[in-house]
């Protein structure tokens, strides 16, 4: 349904009622009492027809709420006479209706500003000028004006000197992060520099951006276990109030008696608390880039005790670093690496990419190669500057050369040796490791802090290396050589002995996500695939915004509970009160407002939850 037509219809029978019920006192003061009977009913009437029409649409739907009592109340106290109870409890009603749509607003809020900072065109170079094209227009490939203030409307690699980029909307990254001619700009951050030039690696479709809006959407139309768990108590509840309502009115020959026990129940804190509070977590989740898909993966975060992290990209920077180039020959180190990232620049291989960046690091020029060709998963050959470059492993460059050369024998597990030969002489060998995340540690002690019992790694990679790499962290198991679906395996074997939360950020990780409890993609520049099977999307890349997902999910579940508890504690005392006889109808309206508005406003504490990680996340943000 259309929520500014219903918000509209909220305000208006608020207004009516509200309206209704001073005009009837004043009525009543001047001495008209049944001009005043009169104004109130008007004013109920309207009201209680909304209820009902609302009561249908939830019974064809399957779900049974305590509406049902506050449609009770309201025409039992028009039929026994009292219409001053009817109108107040028709302002309450629509009044706590009205205040449960202004509390979603403000915990969808963030995520509705996702929603409108979304770019409608681009600026894109075209024959030696500039036009601004519908963003539909933009395909990959084509090169786009990034002005100061814009944000940026697809994926792309930035090919200026420098760009600085405010990301804080999308991953909650206080500073400005600062990106290089060849890093990759995720789109929906602001320019928040100079202007620069981008060149799209796809469309604004398929781009992070559209991807985040999706799963936005979908996350709004969701309903946690917990929601539809309260659909279900409130038919044990609806009993026990017309069962007290009747006991009461059976035992004193009162109707009225009956009456205020209905309007004491009316509405029910837990159909208000529940989602309120599950809503506004998601919100703040969304704040520290942390993207949970609906409120069914956030209750789900809540009761995670296992969690099992893939090691490339997830544990480890999923990057390889240059450790070490060894000259062979007369060639100076640097230059063996700039003529092997200038023909790398020919191939997307992770190994490639991290040769080319580091090059661009260190401040070499790269020619354009020429003549390339790529044997995927072997090497690449070509031409830099007139001269014969063979870059990719010891084989593969040996082969080419006719040679028997024998690499290195002291490499320590896990790391890459790209061998480089120039004119065909072995020139030199470079070293690339890839590192464990400098926060890994700490992550997986907070994790532990956090409740977690156990944290497994899974991983494609081989025994010594995953051993190696995760020497120290604490692990409660290591498990390599793992397939995909060794991976799902593994995950429904843990699965046995209570939820599982699975961490990961390739394409191979995709069916352990969905086979997880929760999956979790490293969507900062984690594969599309993954992304798409995962409940939860980091957006930005570190691993500590786990921990504050998990926390601020077990929070927001804990302030519904604290919410439900409490309201329906209240709310059976009074009923209890008004069946002996200590509450009038009116009095009964009037606590079960207040009970409603307590109980709105402690589950919107969810929207002030701080993470315990939060503190060393603002500190350590990175400029670079």
């Amino acid at each position: 349904m259309d929520h500014t037509r219903t918000d509209w219809l909220k305000t208006a029978l608020l207004a009516l009622a509200a309206t209704c019920l001073g005009a009837g006192l004043v009525l009543r003061l001047l001495g008209n009492g049944e001009l005043a009977s009169a104004v109130w009913t008007a004013g109920v009437v309207p009201v209680l027809i909304a209820l009902c029409a609302e009561i249908v649409l939830s019974l064809r739907r399957g779900d049974v709420g305590l509406d049902v009592v506050a449609a009770l109340s309201m025409g039992a106290a028009l039929v026994f006479g009292e219409t001053l109870a009817a109108s107040v409890v028709a302002v309450m009603y629509s009044g706590g209706t009205f205040l449960e749509s202004v509390a979603e607003g403000r915990a969808r809020r963030e995520m509705r500003d996702l929603l409108a900072r979304v770019p409608r065109s681009a600026t894109r170079h075209r024959n030696g000028g500039l036009q601004d094209v519908p963003l539909e227009a933009v395909v990959a490939g084509d090169r786009l004006l990034i002005r100061q203030g814009d944000v940026v409307p697809v994926d792309g690699t930035v090919v200026s000197e420098i760009a600085y980029l405010d990301a804080s909307a999308l991953t909650g990254e206080a500073l400005p992060v600062r990106l290089g001619n060849g890093d990759e700009a995720m789109s929906g951050a602001t320019n928040a520099g100079e202007a620069f030039d981008l060149v799209a690696a796809r469309t604004a479709g398929e781009s992070t951006y559209a991807g985040i809006i999706r799963l936005v959407e979908e996350a709004e139309r969701s309903r946690a276990p917990m929601s539809r768990l309260a659909d279900r108590w409130s038919l044990g509840f609806l009993a026990l109030t017309v069962t007290l309502a009747l006991a009461a009115w059976g035992a004193t020959g009162d109707p009225i008696r009956a009456v205020a026990v209905l309007v004491v129940a009316t509405p029910c804190p837990l159909i208000l608390a529940v989602p309120v509070a599950l809503v506004a977590g998601l919100s703040r989740a969304a704040r520290y880039g942390v993207l949970i898909k609906g409120a069914a993966p956030l209750e789900a975060m809540a009761h995670i005790r296992t969690l099992i992290f893939d090691k490339t990209g997830t544990l480890t920077d999923g990057r390889p670093q240059i450790v070490a180039v060894d000259s062979l020959g007369g060639l100076h180190p640097d230059e063996i690496l700039r003529l092997a990232a200038a023909l790398e620049q020919g191939s997307k291989h992770p190994v490639a990419q991290a040769l080319v960046q580091s090059a661009l690091a260190r401040g070499l020029r790269l020619p354009v190669p020429q003549a390339i060709r790529e044997t995927p998963g072997e090497g690449v050959e070509g031409q830099v500057e007139g001269r014969a470059v063979l870059s990719g492993g010891t084989g593969f460059v040996a082969g080419r050369l006719g040679t028997d050369h024998t690499p290195r024998s002291a490499l320590a597990a896990g790391a890459v040796l790209v061998a480089v030969a120039v004119d065909g002489i072995m020139a030199g060998h470079i070293v690339m490791a890839d590192p464990l995340r400098a926060e890994a540690r700490d992550v997986l002690a907070g994790l532990r802090q956090l409740g977690a019992t156990r944290i497994l790694l899974a991983t494609g990679d081989r025994e010594e290396v995953a051993h190696r790499v995760t020497e120290g962290l604490g692990l409660d198991a290591v498990r390599a050589g793992l397939t995909p679906d060794l991976k799902v395996a593994l995950v429904q074997e843990e699965r046995r002995n209570g939820p599982v939360m699975m961490v990961g950020d390739g394409v191979n990780d995709a069916p352990a996500l969905a086979a997880a409890d929760v999956g979790v993609a490293m969507g900062a520049r984690g594969a599309a695939a993954s992304a798409e099977a995962a409940d939860v999307v980091l957006l930005v890349d570190r691993i500590d915004r786990i921990g504050s997902g998990l926390d601020i999910a077990r929070q927001s579940r804990a302030i519904a509970v604290q919410s439900v508890v409490a309201g329906i504690g209240l709310s059976v005392l009074g009923m209890i009160a008004a069946a002996v006889g200590l509450l009038t109808p009116v009095e009964g309206a009037l606590l079960q407002e207040v009970i409603d508005v307590a109980v709105i406003l402690n589950a919107l504490r969810a929207l002030r939850i701080v993470p315990q990680m939060a503190d060393r996340q603002e500190a350590e943000t990175p400029m670079t």
